[in-house]
């Protein structure tokens, strides 16, 4: 089944999200447009990905397209497309056209993006209220000004301007926070793919191979799988370069004895998995190696264990930091309790990151993490990340055996109604199942 097909065969889901998104409106307009095509360089643009709000409530995975969405009692959603075009799609592929596009997708209504600027003040007249997203892109910005002054313009013959305007990545951020059954199947398939390119990328492992062959064994599994990109650029670092937190260049050689720190997940049908892995080259963690995985291995199980409905967000990251202080002061890399290391901050020289992020359509994902100045309550339905590490960089004082090891343990976490579900759970993570995957 191709990308379009899966698209246009869960058209009723994304109504759905339409129709909630009317309700919570109330009364008003949603301009939601998708995002434009990017040229690479001069004869070529980069592979086309949508912008994740628009194809959250549409599914429509073309360039050129903005969603209107009209609240109230003759509420109606319209989609404006590009036009069918046979010479075009001759050259750069299949076009669904204004008709095919309102039918499989379950729009009310359908015009050419052409008609946009001319449509839009029609469509804003009248209304108490525009949502919108400014301040993403300049352009953007200025014709929805333009529109705005267009019906303002009309004041005199008793028209009126929306008097209110509503950022409406408010209202679909608390939408994209809970998952629904359509999106967590996908992010499901997603974290399997995942998990097995990291376990090729495992087997893959030895001395003298480059960082970039690794990450080719990932990308030829996302791809062989049926994902259609990487979520993000992976990171494939090797020895020193995994103390670099987003480190991508990936060229390096594999050296004998050092960790391999590889962070990738795939994107299936807009939703991302995101799984990180720490991997001796030479199949075995030397016993310095050992103690720091096994210390972020245990913040690790902390932070998940913590996961569950009715927690704050910063609960599973207080658990995990708890583990890794103590972890600093047993290896004698922090020194004094762990209440001290922590509230004087020794140990960010070795941790300075938070130990997750929401994720979905989005590797970070759509969604704030306090609400009124307090953590946010988990929820069954959010999806999360469980990422601690440690990052001992040589020239930090640290003992010799320490220097230039590199470690984070990732994985994706959904909260359910009794506690929590691991949907990476499958990629080796514990010491022995590591070295017992590369010996094999």
């Amino acid at each position: 089944m191709s990308d379009l097909q899966i698209a246009a065969g869960n058209s009723a889901v994304y109504a759905g999200r339409r129709a909630r998104l009317d309700q919570l409106m109330q009364r008003g307009v949603a301009v939601v447009p998708t995002a434009p095509e990017q040229a690479r360089n001069r004869d070529s643009q980069y592979p086309y990905r949508y912008d994740s709000y628009f194809y959250y409530l549409t599914g429509f995975p073309e360039p050129e397209a903005v969603l209107v969405l009209i609240a109230g009692d003759n509420g109606r959603s319209i989609l404006f497309c590009r036009d069918k075009d046979v010479e075009r799609e001759t050259w750069d592929g299949f076009r669904y056209g204004l008709e095919r596009a309102r039918e499989e997708f379950h729009f009310d209504e359908s015009h050419s993006i052409s008609e946009l600027d001319a449509l839009l003040p029609k469509l804003l007249a009248d209304q108490p209220a525009l949502y919108c997203h400014l301040g993403s892109d300049g352009r953007w910005d200025e014709r929805v000004l333009k529109w705005l002054n267009s019906v303002r313009a009309q004041v005199r013959t008793g028209v009126a301007a929306p008097a209110a305007i509503h950022d409406v990545r408010a209202l679909l951020d608390e939408m994209r926070l809970i998952k629904d059954a359509h999106e967590l199947a996908t992010m499901r398939r997603a974290a399997q793919i995942s998990t097995d390119a990291h376990r090729r990328a495992m087997r893959a492992v030895k001395p003298g191979r480059a960082e970039y062959e690794i990450e080719a064994e990932l990308l030829h599994e996302f791809r062989r799988r049926g994902a259609q990109a990487p979520a993000y650029t992976p990171i494939v670092a090797g020895g020193a370069n995994a103390c670099v937190l987003h480190y991508v260049r990936n060229d390096a050689v594999l050296n004998a004895g050092d960790l391999l720190l590889v962070d990738a997940g795939c994107e299936l049908d807009g939703y991302a998995a995101d799984i990180t892995r720490a991997y001796p080259v030479s199949g075995r963690f030397t016993p310095a190696q050992r103690d720091v995985y096994q210390m972020v291995l245990a913040a690790q199980a902390a932070a998940i264990a913590a996961v569950r409905p009715g927690a704050a967000w910063n609960v599973p990251h207080d658990a995990a930091l708890r583990v890794l202080a103590q972890g600093l002061i047993d290896l004698g890399m922090c020194e004094g309790s762990v209440d001290k290391v922590i509230e004087g901050g020794d140990y960010k020289r070795f941790y300075m990151h938070r130990t997750g992020h929401w994720l979905g359509l989005d590797v970070h994902d759509a969604g704030d993490y306090k609400r009124d100045g307090q953590w946010r309550e988990l929820k069954p339905g959010m999806v999360l990340t469980a990422e601690p590490g440690c990052y001992i960089r040589a020239g930090d004082g640290v003992p010799q055996q320490f220097a230039n090891i590199g470690i984070r343990i990732e994985d994706d976490v959904l909260v359910t109604a009794s506690g929590h579900e691991v949907l990476t759970h499958a990629a080796p993570k514990t010491v022995e199942d590591i070295e017992a995957l590369m010996r094999g």
